[in-house]
């Protein structure tokens, strides 16, 4: 029984590394996925022991199990797609760095000073660095555009050998969720990603909201003290 299902697995496998999701659409990579999971729960259903009994009779598929599949299949196809999406665009320490692709801002960090936004980023050693490239992209869309570079802003030009500290303040940015990037460029015009972050900038509208809900609290938080210092003003003692 082990060795038939391990047989099972072995070709599953072979059958799932002959497919070529590549050069199927979403639609038929899902069903290809969803037939391929329906096989493997049939042929583990259909296995009997030495008398004849069904090893897992359970495991016969429903219609609703199918629905299942699907959808799970679905979602894992969304998932790769994603995936192979994202390091078709990230090149360089950035793609080498999950932690920068999920947007956790290593290497780049930012302030928001009012409505604009000041980044700042540091490196060690650079070596055949002529410059760096400020991109932007709004939050959830691959829109990027170029919002600053060492050709047209002297600051962002390479600093030597024991690399250094820079910044750049973005004075065009509107409101809503941002994602910044950094790209490091070489003497022969090669890019290569360096870091990035995400930034939240709110409306003028949002700001004042949060300053007087700020202000309240602090008020309210000082009635409460002044009005404990009238109800026992030794404090205890």
């Amino acid at each position: 029984a082990k060795s038939s299902s391990a047989f099972v697995v072995q070709k599953s496998a072979l059958s799932m590394a002959k497919m070529d999701f590549d050069s199927m659409t979403e639609e038929e990579e899902v069903e290809a996925l969803t037939q391929e999971e329906m096989r493997k729960n049939k042929r583990a259903s259909n296995l009997r022991n030495a008398n004849g009994v069904d090893y897992a009779p359970w495991m016969n598929i429903s219609e609703e199990d199918e629905n299942k599949i699907r959808q799970l299949m679905k979602e894992r196809t969304a998932a790769r797609r994603a995936r192979q999406l994202q390091e078709q665009e990230v090149k360089g320490n950035l793609y080498l760095d999950s932690q920068a692709q999920e947007l956790s801002g290593t290497g780049l960090n930012y302030k928001i000073l009012g409505d604009e936004v000041e980044l700042e980023w540091a490196t060690k050693s650079e070596t055949n660095t002529a410059g760096f490239i400020v991109r932007r992209r709004p939050a959830k869309t691959n829109d990027w555009s170029i919002v600053a570079s060492y050709q047209d802003w002297g600051p962002l030009t390479s600093q030597g050998a024991d690399g250094g500290v820079y910044r750049y303040l973005d004075e065009t940015v509107s409101p809503g969720g941002w994602v910044y990037r950094i790209s490091e460029v070489d003497a022969n015009g090669e890019d290569s990603d360096l870091c990035q972050c995400l930034v939240e900038i709110q409306t003028a509208e949002e700001q004042r909201a949060g300053l007087i809900a700020g202000v309240g609290i602090a008020v309210f938080g000082l009635a409460a003290v002044v009005g404990g210092v009238l109800l026992d003003p030794m404090n205890g003692y």
